[in-house]
């Protein structure tokens, strides 16, 4: 489930529950378990695309196991090219008179980028508490 849609579906069944449940004890032990019902689903939905992560890596084919690298570098490279080697070659275009450099648009290669980073740093949280043994 989409996280942006998690929160509008909680509050909804937060609502339902105050109605269905007047008294706030059993009001309180509903809404814990639509909440774990709610997360469960999540949970098993996370579980699943990481076991299929796990299979693409392990996959002998560099087409299968190599997708997620070759986005990294590329992504890395057009970083480094946009925050460290343009300006520099800038610089040195403008002292001998060569054309401007071309731009890149980083906002769609933050998105990849900022996405492949956060299930690298899941994956050191994961190492760094042992859930990975």
């Amino acid at each position: 489930m989409n996280p942006l849609l998690l929160a509008p579906v909680l509050e909804v069944g937060k609502s339902i529950i105050e109605r269905l449940f007047p008294d706030k004890t059993a009001a309180a032990q509903a809404e814990a378990e639509f909440l774990r019902l709610a997360m469960d689903g999540e949970l098993k939905q996370v579980i699943a695309q990481l076991e299929i992560n796990a299979r693409e890596a392990q996959h002998p084919s560099i087409w299968v196991a190599g997708w997620r690298p070759f986005f990294g570098w590329v992504g890395g490279t057009a970083f480094a090219y946009v925050g460290v080697a343009k300006p520099l070659l800038t610089w040195v275009a403008l002292i001998n008179g060569f054309p401007a450099l071309p731009d890149i648009d980083m906002e769609f290669l933050w998105v990849v980028v900022s996405g492949l980073l956060g299930l690298g740093s899941m994956r050191t949280y994961e190492k760094k508490t042992g859930v990975s043994r």
